[in-house]
């Protein structure tokens, strides 16, 4: 009967989904196709994983097209995402934004976290990822409010949208971390069975292995003649009629152990009657190692009884009477020894002796009496029709090769009988954890005792296992309580790294490296963590210090192509030539189409001060990614060291076009309005620079530059104040303020600053020589003389404007600072 077509899709669709979850696109996108020409359907499942196979390949056109025709309607939830995310990668943004609003009628309301797991998935995607996509696709067409509302949205609904949360970031929106990282009520009411099932089915997927618990499926005994081919150190393999050989007790595992017991009772006593020889003695048809045992019908083994050797006494019917199933394990034990020979001693001399061996090995030596202690072993018999003792049954099939000691009758077995031994324990072993018959496994082989007794301890019953219950194994219940103080953890975990990257996208650095720190030691060291607290000093000026943070960086993670431009800048700014061009090629070498390793090569041009060789490698970045906004600024910072105003103005405009908040591209061109004599233009993207980073000293201390140059010193103090608080330790700022205290006569004022600035800057001319300024000012010529001579000194090239400053100390003079201009 041939199968049903719904059959062979449904077959097709899971082996899609196995090649993309293993990685396997080119396989995926086969036997997508396969699907397709099977079920053309257009609204059906398989045009959206011949999407999801293009888009996971990076082919986003055929993806687009093959999803257009549902997801631009729609109609179908998955077309209509995937479509998306074309749009997004094609910069189609509005025809992604109409399929997705077409399509809100359609989506999940529940998140469906709990029903992604290693064993399944959600079907559709969830109103969470659906909003998030359609914010990106938002912030991407410029329609902020919409973006805005639709991350907003992805967060309410899960928390978790780690990708939401950085979009709000970045756009500058009002977030309040607390408030987005807790657990609403949507999240509360996805917690339903398939989540807790999701999670608790993956802890147990992943634990380890308790050997004290007994597993649920013991492997089992295989028959030779229904299993003479296969693979016996398969245990999980199953097997032709081994239910029908082993029963069903055995088969359903150990936690019912005393029923076991009862059905081997009531077997064992059937078998009473033939008396204690014909049980433990083989019948002649199966010690003949020629008949095959697949003739013979299949007999259910019996359970043998378990107890120590210093066991208390139990019942007789399961103590007097050894189990039968010592001699049908025996016989199957004979058929994978004669395939297995090697892994034996004795079954490098005659595989025959192995057989008998197995048949006999249950005899009197391991009999034992109700009290334990082992039966003594009756004479040999001289009538010519007594039975024959065991030893000289063995000898029958020894023939020449048979030790010269081993004929005899004697109670104990020959030396090669004891090595025999271990291995048929191993076949009658119920418990065993192997189906690897008769191999001697290193570690399962017991050692005989000291006391001569010879005895098998793996045969020997054990009463001590056989009274108490087995310990049960509990299935894991889902524990809602658990499963809810995880997610608290997590969100807790996430109010940190929420609040460090707010503060950061605020440009808080100080609020943001403290929220880091408190992370704990395992997250702080993790590169994403280590680039975050770099770039926070980063902001700050405090350059020494970011660099041992992406030197850290470096060597934790030495593929990471993310924020090295960062990294090559501060490299730039300490001057590190060598190590900037070492890290330049190493970026080069890693990855020759990225935008950050031309960043980094432009850098290391730029210092080394090819202008050209540096705007060719910016460019270069620009067209790898076009929204790459800081090699735009980049390239308009090098060419304002040209002076090519006009294409500065232009690079800088570009970098604002890519990213909105880019401050450092409204810096530059207040920096070219400024050198063009455009203060008020300057002053506005000055203003709109420090708007956007209002913790950054040196744009405030521009505006301050600025209004000084349009004579309004007492508003440029203002701002030179400021810059002074958010950096105390930087010398440019505090010697602008004090020389606008001294413009404005605020002579203590500027002596203070003055003071400080000394200390901070001891051999920079322009301070001494303004020392000297103020120290004429206040009529202290000679303090004012030695100034000028340091000044002098430190900066030979100002000898002329310090001789006429010390020439002039007798005038009256205003305040001239000409050599500070």
């Amino acid at each position: 009967m041939a199968p049903t077509s719904s059959a062979i899709a449904g077959q097709l669709r899971h082996i899609i989904y196995y090649h993309l979850d293993n990685i396997s696109y080119d396989n995926a996108l086969f036997f997508a196709e396969r699907l397709v020409a099977h079920d053309p359907h257009p609204r059906s499942e398989s045009s959206y994983l011949l999407a999801l196979c293009h888009f996971r390949l990076g082919d986003f056109h055929s993806a687009y097209e093959i999803s257009k025709a549902v997801g631009y309607r729609g109609t179908n939830v998955s077309c209509s995402y995937i479509f998306a995310h074309c749009c997004l990668e094609l910069g189609q943004y509005k025809d992604g934004i109409l399929a997705l609003e077409k399509s809100k009628s359609s989506w999940s309301r529940k998140c469906s976290v709990g029903k992604h797991s290693a064993t399944g998935r959600a079907q559709h995607p969830d109103s969470a990822s659906m909003a998030c996509l359609l914010g990106k696709l938002y912030r991407a067409y410029n329609d902020k409010t919409k973006a805005i509302h639709n991350f907003e949205e992805a967060l309410k609904i899960n928390p978790f949208m780690w990708d939401a949360f950085t979009a709000l970031c970045d756009m500058g929106a009002k977030v309040i971390t607390a408030n987005n990282f807790k657990l609403n009520d949507t999240l509360l009411e996805s917690l339903s069975a398939d989540l807790l099932n999701g999670i608790l089915s993956e802890q147990k997927e992943s634990s380890a292995v308790n050997p004290i618990e007994p597993q649920p499926k013991k492997p089992t005994i295989r028959s030779a003649g229904f299993d003479t081919g296969g693979d016996p150190f398969d245990s999980q393999r199953p097997t032709a009629g081994s239910e029908m050989l082993l029963g069903a007790n055995f088969l359903s595992g150990e936690n019912d152990f005393m029923s076991k017991i009862n059905a081997a009772r009531s077997r064992v006593m059937i078998t009473t009657e033939s008396g204690l020889e014909s049980v433990e003695t083989p019948t002649s048809n199966h010690t003949d190692s020629n008949i095959p045992r697949i003739n013979y019908p299949a007999e259910p083994p019996q359970a043998p009884t378990r107890k120590t050797r210093n066991a208390q006494p139990m019942e007789s019917s399961l103590s007097d009477i050894p189990p039968k199933i010592g001699f049908r394990a025996g016989t199957r034990r004979t058929h994978k020894l004669q395939d297995k020979s090697q892994e034996d001693p004795l079954s490098e001399s005659n595989p025959t002796l192995l057989r008998a061996t197995a048949s006999g090995v249950s005899g009197i030596e391991r009999k034992r009496t109700v009290s334990g202690h082992p039966v003594q072993p009756r004479q040999q018999s001289e009538e010519p029709g007594a039975p024959q003792r065991r030893s000289a049954r063995l000898n029958m099939f020894r023939g020449a090769n048979t030790k010269a000691n081993s004929g005899t009758s004697t109670v104990g077995p020959s030396r090669e009988l004891k090595k025999a031994r271990p291995p048929v324990s191993r076949i009658v072993r119920p418990n065993s954890s192997s189906s690897n018959v008769g191999r001697a496994v290193s570690g399962n082989r017991k050692p005989l005792e000291e006391n001569g007794m010879d005895v098998d301890h793996a045969e020997a019953p054990r009463v001590k296992e056989i009274h108490p219950q087995p310990p049960v194994t509990k299935p894991l219940e889902p524990d809602p309580v658990k499963v809810e103080e995880t997610l608290k953890y997590l969100l807790e975990l996430l109010k940190k790294f929420g609040s460090g990257y707010f503060a950061l996208s605020q440009y808080r650095c100080a609020e943001a490296l403290a929220s880091y720190i408190s992370l704990p030691r395992a997250h702080q060291d993790t590169p994403w963590v280590l680039s975050q607290m770099g770039r926070a000093y980063y902001e700050q000026a405090e350059y020494a210090e970011a660099e041992k943070y992406y030197r850290r960086l470096r060597i934790k993670a030495p593929t990471r192509l993310e924020d090295m431009e960062v990294y090559s800048t501060i490299l730039w700014f300490l001057k590190r030539e060598t190590d900037l061009s070492f890290l330049a090629h190493e970026l080069v070498d890693l990855s020759w189409h990225s935008p950050q390793a031309w960043c980094a090569l432009g850098n290391a041009w730029s210092l080394a001060r090819d202008h050209e060789q540096a705007l060719r490698c910016f460019k270069r970045a620009t067209q790898l990614n076009p929204k790459f906004a800081y090699a735009f600024t980049l390239q308009g910072h090098e060419h304002v060291a040209n002076e090519e105003y006009d294409k500065a103005l232009t690079a800088y405009r570009q970098a604002i076009s890519a990213d909105r908040r880019h401050y450092n591209a409204y810096y530059g061109i207040g920096r070219v309005y400024e050198k063009l004599g455009n203060y008020d233009k300057a002053y506005i993207h000055f203003h709109s620079a420090s708007v956007i980073n209002p913790t950054n000293a040196v744009l405030i201390c521009c505006i301050g530059n600025v209004l000084e140059k349009q004579r309004q010193i007492a508003k440029a103090l203002q701002y030179f104040t400021k810059a002074t608080q958010l950096a105390p330790h930087a010398a440019q700022t505090r010697y602008k303020k004090a020389r606008a205290l001294l413009a404005l006569n605020q002579l203590d004022e500027a002596q203070k600053e003055l003071e400080i600035l000394k200390t901070l800057a001891p051999d920079e001319a322009t301070v001494h020589f303004l020392l000297g300024k103020l120290y004429k000012t206040l009529n202290d010529k000679g303090s004012a003389v030695r100034h000028f001579t340091i000044a002098l000194n430190l900066d030979p090239k100002a000898s002329q404007q310090i001789k006429e400053a010390i020439e002039s100390l007798e005038d009256d003079d205003s305040f001239d600072d000409s050599m500070m201009a």
